[in-house]
């Protein structure tokens, strides 16, 4: 099975077309999570944080660090996470053997299914801490551009890493075409010839002489002895 199309990509070996690489639905998806990720951590990270009197920064969520933190978390790791798999469709025609593409798609809709529930988590989260925040405790102008543009980036992250995981599980219900490499053996009618089989008895008429015995003169007549 080295090399034959399964999971949605060619045989080991084709050239690489980075046209056609672009415009499929999975590396346009990638590229959006990628970029969502960049949003939700670098609007948190950036203008997410307050200070109020003091030296010490609170989270424009409500005061409350840990929805900061956490927005913080899965957005960097959905911005690693995105970076690496995009590599990996890359080079994902190349991988040779069939039970490495098998792997690889296996490990891309765990984490994708995963990643996409962390994002509904964090969604969640985000907007529950923000409904929460108080402007007689927080100046709300500072940084409400930066708490909504994480809220809403994070519900179109939801969107994104969930096509990617439809997108990946459809790969592995392709699975692996055998019609590439099977022949008449997979159709279900094996052209087999069966082995003669005989009675074990030989015929008479089956019986042949000797070989040069039919070259040989009945009439020849027998050797005399000279006499002197």
């Amino acid at each position: 099975m080295e090399g034959a199309r399964s999971f949605g990509a060619g045989r080991a070996g084709a050239a690489f077309d980075p046209v056609s690489f672009v415009k499929q639905p999975q590396t346009i998806l990638r590229i959006l999570s990628w970029i969502f990720s960049i949003v939700v951590f670098g609007s948190i990270v950036n203008e997410g944080y307050i200070n109020i009197g003091s030296e010490r920064l609170h989270c424009i969520f409500n005061k409350n660090n840990d929805a900061c933190n956490y927005g913080i978390t899965i957005g960097v790791v959905a911005f690693l996470a995105s970076t690496l798999f995009f590599i990996l469709d890359i080079h994902f025609p190349q991988i040779s053997s069939v039970k490495d593409r098998k792997k690889a798609i296996l490990v891309e809709i765990g984490f994708s299914g995963f990643w996409t529930f962390m994002w509904f988590v964090g969604f969640c989260f985000l907007a529950n801490q923000w409904q929460r925040t108080s402007p007689k405790e927080l100046p709300l102008n500072q940084g409400a551009d930066a708490a909504r543009a994480a809220i809403a980036f994070s519900f179109f992250s939801i969107i994104t890493w969930a096509g990617l995981t439809v997108r990946a599980t459809q790969k592995y219900m392709l699975g692996t075409d055998m019609t590439l490499f099977a022949t008449d053996h997979f159709d279900g009618n094996p052209t087999i010839q069966p082995y003669p089989t005989g009675t074990g008895v030989d015929a008479t008429d089956t019986y042949q002489s000797p070989p040069f015995t039919e070259h040989l003169d009945s009439s020849t007549k027998s050797y005399q002895v000279p006499t002197y």
